[in-house]
C-alpha cells in the first residue's frame, strides 16, 4: 500500500513543467535512468494533462448533478407545501389528515396572550 503524495504547490509544479518541455531543447541529454529521458517526461506531461482535463470533466458533471438536484428538492418542498394546502382545503384545518400530515390542527395552536390592562408600565 503506497502513501498518498503530498500536494504539489502550482508555482513549483509550473516550473517543473517548465524544466521538463526545456528539455527537449538540450542536445546530448541521455540520463543513465530511462525514467528521466525525455520521452518519459514528455509522456508524464501528456499523462497529467489528460488527468487534469478528466478533471474538469468530472467537477463539470458534479456540478451539473448538484444543480439538478437542487432543483429537485425544491421541486418536491413545493409540491409538499401544495398537498399541505389542498389537504387543508379538501379535509379542513381541524382534521385528523393534517395532523397526519405533520401539521397541527388549528384548535391544537396556542392563541396569542393578552397582557393584563392594569399592568404597571413603570
Amino acid at each position: 500500500m503506497s502513501a498518498t503524495p503530498k500536494r504539489i504547490p502550482q508555482p513549483i509544479l509550473d516550473a517543473d513543467i517548465e524544466t521538463l518541455r526545456a528539455l527537449s531543447g538540450i542536445d546530448g541529454y541521455t540520463p543513465h535512468n530511462p525514467a528521466y529521458s525525455l520521452e518519459s517526461a514528455m509522456a508524464a506531461l501528456q499523462r497529467m494533462s489528460e488527468f487534469e482535463t478528466a478533471l474538469i470533466h468530472a467537477e463539470n458533471a458534479v456540478a451539473a448533478a448538484r444543480s439538478a438536484l437542487l432543483n429537485e428538492r425544491s421541486t418536491v418542498h413545493k409540491i409538499a407545501l401544495g398537498a399541505k394546502d389542498e389537504a387543508i382545503v379538501l379535509f379542513g384545518p381541524d382534521s385528523d389528515q393534517i395532523v397526519a400530515l405533520g401539521m397541527k390542527k388549528k384548535s391544537d395552536r396556542n392563541r396569542p396572550k393578552r397582557a393584563a390592562k392594569g399592568a404597571d408600565k413603570g
